[in-house]
């Protein structure tokens, strides 16, 4: 299960089976009528309505494939997440049964999977009727802690019902789930492989009756870590057929930090001595010669210009007051903007030099928060224009009328800031914002402007909070209202900094509207800030909120690359095979104040091959590229689903 709201990360044991997944239908006359409806996928399991996610549970049983997913049984958006059901009898055709293991007012069910205990080691059964049981990972709602549980079916899967002495293992943490369990015959015992997803491992435990685990050993962090570790899977392989020769597989999946980007499936080949696992892989790598541009070893930044107070005067040594422990450095030196924490801003820019070289590489960790193009460093005037809304009052009010309320997410008037809980918002101007994050997440409630007429050709204003569309059941967006219709809508991006957006409201001149910002969700990241919201014939441009190294020629950027949320530093590549013989400069910037708003970079090289980074040379199971990315929220933040 992820910590965002994606639903397209890849489980491996559920690839060969997914495949042949087909349409639900319980019988060939319905599935004539399934068959032909317009958008339904023809060879992927979907239920009749609502969200759903990971496949959980695979099992045959009975001559009958049982397939558990997590579900929303109420509605279209992630939340309330319940063990769905369906079943097939040739993994075609499928019969959606009621909630499995539904979600309860303390706990939501998260990934997992399903055994026959067919020894009764559990008790819940008989050895005559030996129970399926579910191990599965329960979110536990008010502290967002992960922890494993179990549910047991003695009817054959068709009723399920949750151990009373749950939960059957629990750290206290709130990144520990997706527990693969499975028998160990040369032991005797059920072992479990389940993800620590932000310390990049997966864990081993052992177990007599399912209920109560010791563990046993950690694998990791290896091969790609640009994302939390989820889904993992282990199990043997025979080598070429030779069933006397055997390795054994251990699957990882990323959210994100795929090879093309969002979620995958990466995968490690290697022994099994029934407690560690151990990868053939080394995870060793030299990197191609070449000629050192800048490697930080002598103490000084030398001839490259530091602005802003983010990196300090000088190369640092490790890590920062602070920070956590820095690794993957070359030498002893490296570029480090924690100076100050991550509130703490700037740049580290080269003189101009001549590419002589087909590839310039170095090292880079930090925040992942991509160059994204049009936008501008450093804070620029506000647009001008008709203010509708600046909130530095103590209501509401505006010099277009008053804004008014419903629900309590909003309250009287403007925040001061940031709310008590909430991480540091940023980018507001002046003192007051709107901020539905009063009493938390669980406040809903909407917040909406006095009718005005449309007389410039943009709209702009600041925004910040959760990314859950307007077009989901469950919203937090701010949205534009004409003649009782939306007609533009807006998100935050699952972080608290506020950034410029702006609607062209060219084919609207004359209209009458309303701005209504809606939080219509309880969940993680079920707020938005809003702030000066200004109609005008300028169109703002967002400020960057970049951590990373560009290249320049001419003074524009033309490439650049990011750290992937990680103190660790990684190889990364620019081609410069068409700048030969051109002036360019390299930049090292931080323009992030926000969850892991800084940067590390090291050891520029020119060199005639590119350096591969972990994920490049990482084994993955699929090369694809996710079909939509959503914003990322940042690991240090509320959980976006907790999934």
């Amino acid at each position: 299960m992820s910590l965002t709201t994606r639903p397209r990360r890849r489980l491996l044991t559920a690839l060969t089976v997914l495949s042949g997944l087909g349409l639900l239908a319980a019988t060939p006359a319905a599935a004539d009528t399934l068959y032909h409806e317009r958008f339904r996928p023809q060879f992927h399991f979907t239920p009749s309505q609502n969200w759903m996610n990971d496949p959980n549970g695979l099992i045959w049983y009975k001559g009958q494939y049982h397939l558990f997913f997590q579900y929303n049984p109420s509605g279209n958006s992630w939340g309330n997440i319940s063990w769905g059901h369906a079943v097939s009898t040739d993994l075609v055709h499928w019969k959606q049964l009621p909630v499995a293991i539904p979600q309860d007012d303390n706990e939501m069910v998260f990934s997992g999977s399903v055994v026959l205990d067919r020894n009764n080691t559990t008790g819940f059964g008989t050895k005559a009727n030996p129970p399926l049981v579910a191990v599965y990972t329960s979110l536990v709602k008010s502290t967002n802690v992960q922890r494993q549980s179990l549910a047991y079916s003695t009817d054959g899967g068709t009723t399920w019902k949750k151990y009373s002495g749950n939960p059957v293992l629990d750290l206290g943490s709130v990144n520990f789930r997706d527990p693969k369990v499975f028998w160990y015959a040369p032991t005797h015992s059920w072992l479990m492989a389940v993800a620590l997803s932000d310390q990049h491992k997966i864990a081993f435990y052992s177990s007599s009756n399912l209920k109560d685990w010791t563990h046993l050993s950690d694998f990791g962090p290896a091969g790609a870590t640009g994302g939390v570790w989820e889904c993992p899977d282990l199990f043997p392989l025979p080598v070429d057929g030779n069933a006397k020769k055997t390795k054994w597989v251990l699957a990882v999946n990323l959210n994100p930090g795929a090879i093309a980007g969002g979620s995958g499936a990466q995968y490690f080949v290697g022994d099994f001595d029934g407690k560690k696992f151990t990868a053939d892989d080394s995870n060793t790598y030299t990197p191609p010669s070449g000629t050192a541009l800048q490697d930080f070893e002598s103490g000084s930044f030398g001839d490259w210009t530091a602005d802003g107070s983010a990196f300090g005067t000088a190369p640092t040594t490790g890590a920062l007051d602070g920070q956590s422990a820095v690794t993957g450095s070359d030498g002893k030196a490296f570029a480090n903007s924690f100076h100050g924490g991550d509130a703490s801003t700037g740049t580290l820019t080269s003189p101009a030099f001549t590419v002589t070289s087909n590839y310039i590489n170095f090292k880079v960790g930090g925040g992942n928060h991509p160059y994204q193009p049009g936008s501008t460093q450093g804070d620029e005037p506000a647009p001008t224009g008709e203010t509708l809304a600046d909130f530095e009052g103590s209501t509401y009010t505006s010099p277009i009328g008053d804004w008014t309320t419903t629900g309590d997410a909003f309250g009287t008037g403007p925040a001061q800031g940031t709310l008590p809980n909430q991480q540091q918002v940023t980018g507001y101007l002046g003192n007051g914002l709107a901020n539905s994050y009063l009493n938390g997440d669980a406040t809903t409630g909407t917040l909406t402007s006095p009718t005005f007429t449309i007389d410039k050709k943009y709209l702009d204003f600041l925004i910040g909070g959760g990314y859950h569309a307007a077009s989901s059941d469950a919203p937090t967006a701010v949205e534009l209202v004409v003649d009782g219709k939306m007609v533009r809508s807006a998100t935050g991006a699952n972080a608290e900094a506020l950034n410029w957006a702006s609607w062209d409201l060219s084919d609207l001149q004359g209209k009458q509207a309303q701005i209504k910002v809606v939080d219509a969700n309880t969940g993680g990241w079920g707020h938005l800030n809003l702030d000066q919201v200004v109609l005008s014939d300028t169109q703002a441009k967002p400020r960057s909120d970049e951590t990373g190294v560009n290249l320049l020629v001419d003074g524009k950027i033309v490439q650049s690359a990011t750290g992937a949320d990680s103190e660790n530093l990684d190889w990364a590549s620019f081609n410069t095979t068409a700048y030969k013989g051109k002036q360019v400069q390299l930049q090292i910037v931080d323009a992030n104040t926000g969850g892991w708003g800084h940067v590390l970079a090291d050891h520029f090289t020119a060199a005639d091959q590119p350096a591969l980074s972990t994920t490049q040379r990482a084994q993955w199971l699929d090369h694809g590229q996710d079909t939509s990315t959503p914003p990322t929220p940042s690991p240090t933040s509320p959980a976006a689903d907790a999934s």
